[in-house]
């Protein structure tokens, strides 16, 4: 081990994935002559060329390919050995902060945690709930681990993996008459409650709405008050499961339809414990799911 540092191999790694150094700079939040410095430093170690430029890409010699197969293995396996010490150690599995937003919070989180929790009994979990924009500022500045977002979503620093996508529906009292197609033009003359503005969730229905000439106005949605008989309501289809449909709502699909996309987010440059790591790959695993 005396002549391979973790840290080099991990900067060798970054630049192979980025394609070139100023980019693994920014991703590993270090200075771009340091990255050189660094794989230069593991070169010399290793006594072999690891990387050549092709053009402005920076890309493995036969002598980094081979370095490169061995790479991941290695990261795994130095993953498991701190994890293991940590759990010697403390009895814990790590803590991880969740950020998403509210509706997802309520009818799409909860198995999710709960297998996880069954899996990491020591698994600290906080979940912070906000819009996509807050939350994607709080994962950027490193007071959110990993987020559970609607796109759309940008950030250089940022690994944005899509996972699912949610169909908006109507919602309505029973007893309000509906034509068969729910249009913009058909929402114009109805009572529509709207969630606050400021978040993707009301973007995407006023969009929807706008492209259909109908702009309207702003009151809080919930589903309590189209009960109540005050008006209809376009909501994420997550938040109205099928089979717990109270008898006097009726659920509709959109004409034209309407979606949503869910993206989980994480820095590049996160490193991934046992915890964080188990829980990445369950919000991922969304996508086999929907």
């Amino acid at each position: 081990m005396k002549n391979l540092n973790l840290a080099y191999l991990e900067s060798f790694r970054v630049v192979i994935a980025s394609g070139g150094f100023s980019a693994a700079a920014e991703r590993l939040q270090l200075t771009q002559p340091a990255v050189s410095l660094q794989v230069r430093q593991l070169e010399k170690s290793l006594n072999a060329t690891l990387i050549e430029r092709v053009g402005r890409k920076a890309r493995p010699t036969a002598a980094g390919s081979a370095l490169l197969s061995h790479a991941e293995q290695i990261n795994a396996a130095v993953t498991s050995a701190v994890d293991a010490v940590a759990q010697q150690t403390n009895g814990t599995a790590g803590r991880v902060r969740l950020g998403t937003g509210a509706t997802a919070c309520i009818f799409l989180l909860p198995p999710i945690l709960r297998a996880l929790r069954t899996t990491l009994p020591s698994l600290e979990i906080t979940v912070t709930t906000g819009n996509t924009a807050e939350i994607a500022k709080a994962v950027e500045d490193n007071t959110i681990d990993i987020a559970l977002v609607t796109l759309p979503v940008s950030g250089r620093s940022f690994e944005i993996t899509p996972v699912m996508d949610d169909e908006f529906v109507l919602i309505a009292p029973r007893a309000m008459a509906l034509p068969a197609r729910i249009t913009p033009a058909v929402l114009a003359s109805k009572p529509v409650l709207l969630f606050e503005p400021g978040g993707n969730t009301r973007r995407t229905a006023d969009e929807w709405l706008a492209r259909g000439g109908v702009s309207l106005g702003s009151v809080e949605a919930i589903k309590e008050m189209v009960r109540a008989g005050l008006g209809c309501a376009i909501l994420p289809g997550m938040a109205v499961p099928a089979k717990a449909t109270p008898r006097d709502l009726v659920v509709r699909s959109l004409s034209p339809k309407l979606h949503r996309r869910l993206a989980v987010v994480i820095r590049r440059d996160k490193r991934l414990d046992r915890g964080l790591r188990q829980t990445l790959a369950a919000l991922k695993a969304l996508s086999a799911k929907h």
